[in-house]
């Protein structure tokens, strides 16, 4: 079934903090993912993606915006998302599009749409001003969050949170699926589909833990002592309480098979999804995109989680689902998340470049979608936990550079050194190279003026967090639902509201 307008639908599907070097279709050879495997085979895999700021919310709010973190203020997890700020739903909502959200996105703020017209589920984290650093205070550890217990304790569970939230999240997005195709509207869907695993704690159904043996678990390529670490991995793995736990392998182990566990889970949850696509008739005309807000370090160097932009952390997989418009490939430039809003944009309106309410920094993939050489650039600025200064990473070609005021340089070829065990910046051999990319990062930004910003933010909204705990105030979403309207009500005749349920009408 095809919409009226012949626009294409499009289902952004997002696993939050899922490393594509944990998939199958990026070289993993122990993780199962038929699914996503399947939409590798048959559409374009971007082999050098990143996110922008390897955390979640900023990583959203720039993916959403086409803009640079530090260009809309996304400073960490618990700043607000201006609704001044232009999206990807608002610009596909302006080009005739129906968009919906369901699963989580983080927005931080009163503000809970940004953009989709429609969402089915409250969001799986909070929105307000919690959950933020203090640069003030940069040597306290993260104890409202991460903790090493999510590692220690990890394996099978009967129910979780998060498999609970997932469930909710697949559910709901394919009863949309359906409820649009009986409507037989003229407008195309985007429809994004955000599920939580396999971010921590690392916990997985029963059935999906017995499908790994243990002794398939692989261990870290990168163990924790045997390369030098650097001062920011070091506070990250203080602020977590790494530094404080020797893991057994047998520890490294479980918490490994649990988050291998959870991508089968989401790769089941996606069949499932596209399943609906293909019985509603709408899986030949929609653009499957699967990605995630960042990736997660899972015992490589004795790291957890993200906030680094190494690339267990820093890198995302992205997928580009649309056989009918791009043949199979695989696409070695680097690129970032801040390019969907202007691919997003211009998959909407037939290649057209869009006319954007404001600058922006993404730039489109299409060229690379097509088969031509696109740009081959990512600039990540980083502003969170474990420092107390801006930090940046710039990757171009298969060269990656990063800088923080505070700590030693890092400069990485990745073609030779993919696991970056050999930093380059001091080899005099790259002296020139560094030296440009640090002139780059001193014009680009004012560091001073950019730290005593975020400084401002974050002791705002200690304060403004103190006042909203106290008065019992929240801006968390509550989907509106009217139940006078579901199922079987007095509004019309039984055999008229079961018939319009029904799908496909006889």
């Amino acid at each position: 079934m095809k919409n009226g307008s012949n626009k294409p639908n499009i289902l952004l599907i997002m696993a939050d903090q899922l490393a594509p070097q944990f998939l199958p279709c990026y070289g993993h050879g122990v993780v199962k993912a038929p699914e996503i495997s399947k939409l590798a085979d048959e559409g374009v895999v971007f082999d050098a993606a990143y996110t922008n700021f390897p955390l979640c919310a900023p990583s959203r709010f720039v993916m959403m915006s086409g803009r640079l973190p530090s260009q809309i203020a996304a400073w960490d997890n618990a700043v607000e998302f201006s609704s001044e700020i232009p999206t990807f739903s608002h610009y596909l909502s302006s080009n005739g599009y129906q968009t919906c959200l369901s699963g989580k996105m983080h927005f931080v703020g009163p503000d809970q749409l940004h953009g989709y017209k429609d969402r089915l589920t409250t969001d799986v984290y909070p929105a307000d001003f919690t959950w933020h650093p203090e640069w003030d205070h940069s040597e306290e550890r993260l104890n409202w969050f991460h903790n090493m217990e999510v590692v220690t304790k990890a394996g099978p569970c009967v129910r979780s949170m998060y498999l609970d939230y997932d469930d909710e999240v697949v559910f709901n997005a394919k009863r949309y699926i359906f409820e649009h195709a009986k409507e037989s509207s003229d407008k195309p869907f985007f429809l994004t589909l955000s599920m939580i695993q396999p971010h921590d704690p690392y916990l997985c159904r029963e059935d999906k833990w017995k499908s790994y043996k243990e002794e398939d678990i692989d261990l870290p390529i990168t163990p924790l002592g045997s390369v030098t670490e650097d001062p920011h991995s070091t506070r990250l793995r203080h602020s977590y309480g790494a530094s404080d736990e020797k893991l057994s392998d047998n520890v490294v182990r479980n918490a490994r098979r649990a988050y291998y566990s959870s991508i089968s889970d989401i790769d089941d949850k996606i069949a499932d999804v596209l399943k609906a696509l293909d019985e509603s008739g709408m899986r030949e005309n929609t653009i499957v995109i699967v990605t995630s807000d960042h990736g997660d370090m899972l015992g490589e160097r004795g790291m957890w989680f993200k906030m680094s932009f190494l690339e267990h952390s820093a890198r995302v997989p992205l997928i580009v689902h649309a056989p009918k418009m791009f043949s199979a490939k695989r696409v070695q430039e680097a690129v970032s998340l801040v390019d969907l809003l202007p691919t997003f944009v211009e998959l909407a309106n037939d290649g057209k470049q869009g006319n954007y309410a404001t600058p922006i920094e993404g730039r489109s993939l299409m060229v690379h979608l097509s088969g031509g050489k696109g740009h081959d650039e990512v600039i990540g600025e980083y502003f969170a936990e474990a420092i107390d200064t801006p930090m940046f990473m710039i990757r171009r070609g298969f060269k990656k550079f990063i800088y923080a005021d505070s700590d030693p340089l890092q400069y990485f070829d990745l073609s030779k050194d993919p696991h970056e065990h050999n930093n380059l910046a001091n080899n005099p051999t790259y002296a020139t190279e560094v030296r440009q990319l640090m002139d780059e990062i001193s014009s680009r930004y004012n560091q001073d003026a950019l730290r005593l910003e975020i400084l401002e933010s974050q002791r705002r909204r200690r304060f403004i967090k103190g006042v909203m705990h106290e008065q019992k105030i929240a801006w968390d979403y509550s989907p509106l639902r009217d139940a006078k309207r579901e199922y079987i009500r007095n509004n019309m005749p039984v055999y008229q509201l079961e018939k319009r349920a029904r799908f496909p009408q006889v």
